[in-house]
């Protein structure tokens, strides 16, 4: 199933999907003066809606990422602290940069500890990448103040959290850069897209020139700091057209997606024995899914059997355990496509490597309250297109099995 920006797609989409066949179907107007590409115009609203200085559409959250380490500087030999609990392109992001993931724990919030990721820190780290899962946000407060001390930069991935805020901030544009996902499972969607914000006008420049071969913003002659090579990850017009009718909706997607969360967290009540995930910020959380952590994994086992769901250590290439990239990464003929392995490497990306993050995870059941999907381990739950009914149903299930469950 879709994420819930799918779902609230109407008359606005198709206007403007239709609307970009004038065009030239790229970002730029090519012959076509004082007009201006939906790309252009969704790049204008996200900068206001979450008062950014600038933001660049690219035609994925793994470009956004890539282009971001591009942008920040990071080199072969480098380091980057990445959470155990992700998608692989966090990982894949750092490898393509021509340097080394190291996996720090999450902790209660799903999201990275913040005490870890201080003990993962040695003289070639360069910086850190929050990822914000399951729409709410990691601790910002206390990873900024790690990377500020120790002089590393914060990239936070927003792939699973647009919209969502912190003490009345954007998620995204809380670190020096903030990449974003418009994928058919996201809160809102072009099908395939995303977006990458930058708190800085040469962020923004060297980010420019990487995601179109160098040029300049709006291909205004070349980079002017030093010659860049550049990637084409630009986002077309018609998955702009889409996003710009998207973006407009995304408040009010989460405004459903809370609603829906609300009424089941209320349906299902206190429960023995279980505690709900710790959010940083109840606010700005986007409710795409309510996770409770049982005691112990038999426990969460059994439940997600009765519910014909997974528990999240189960969720596909979310968990480290299932990423067997890493573990050839420095291996002769390993999973690096194009970099040398990194000889000072010394480090286990085995299966129990992060005990903290393996049991929290074999510990937690996510149900869904926007963003329904099996792989991820969140099938089970409601959407935005759920009933009262439908909501209380899936509540006295989840209810009845860990009550069954527990005795």
């Amino acid at each position: 199933m879709s994420g819930p920006g799918r779902m609230f797609f109407g008359e606005e989409e198709t206007a403007n999907v239709i609307k970009s066949l004038e065009g030239t179907l790229t970002r730029y107007r090519y012959g076509l003066p004082g007009d201006t590409s939906f790309v252009y115009q969704f790049e204008r609203e996200v900068e206001s809606l979450f008062d950014a200085p600038h933001c660049l559409a690219v035609n994925s959250c793994t470009s956004a990422l890539i282009t971001a380490l591009g942008a920040l500087g990071v080199q072969p030999g480098d380091e980057v602290i990445v959470p155990g609990y992700t998608f692989i392109a966090s990982m894949a992001s750092v490898v393509f940069a021509g340097a080394t993931p190291v996996l720090a724990e999450i902790d209660d919030t799903l999201n990275l500890d913040p005490d870890d990721v201080a003990r993962k820190i040695t003289p070639r780290t360069r910086g850190i990448i929050a990822v914000h899962m399951l729409g709410a946000g990691a601790d910002l407060d206390r990873l900024g103040a790690v990377a500020k001390e120790h002089g590393l930069f914060l990239l936070e991935d927003v792939a699973q959290a647009c919209g969502g805020s912190q003490h009345g901030r954007r998620l995204g544009s809380i670190g020096d850069c903030g990449a974003f996902s418009l994928n058919y499972f996201k809160v809102i969607t072009s099908g395939e897209g995303g977006f990458l914000l930058t708190n800085g006008e040469a962020l923004y420049r060297r980010a420019y020139a990487i995601h179109d071969h160098g040029f300049a913003p709006m291909r205004d002659g070349t980079v002017d700091d030093n010659a860049i090579f550049g990637l084409n990850v630009r986002m077309p017009d018609f998955a702009g057209a889409l996003a710009l009718a998207q973006i407009r909706k995304l408040d009010q997607i989460l405004a459903r997606t809370r609603e829906v969360k609300n009424k089941l967290a209320a349906e299902i009540g206190d429960l023995p024995g279980v505690t709900r995930r710790r959010l940083v910020d109840p606010a700005g959380d986007c409710a795409l899914a309510l996770a409770y952590i049982f005691p112990d994994a038999g426990f969460a086992d059994e439940v997600a059997g009765l519910l014909g769901t997974r528990t999240l250590l189960s969720s596909g290439r979310h968990y480290y355990g299932n990423m067997g990239q890493l573990r050839t990464m420095d291996k002769p003929g390993g999973s690096r496509p194009f970099h040398r392995p990194d000889a000072g490497n010394a480090r286990s990306y085995e299966p129990g490597s992060l005990p903290n993050t393996d049991s929290l995870l074999a510990r937690t059941i996510a149900l869904s309250t926007g963003s329904a999907d099996s792989y991820s381990a969140t099938g089970f739950g409601a959407t935005v297109q759920s009933t009262d009914d439908e909501i209380a149903t899936v509540a006295a299930k989840f209810r009845s099995a860990v009550t069954t469950v527990h005795g």
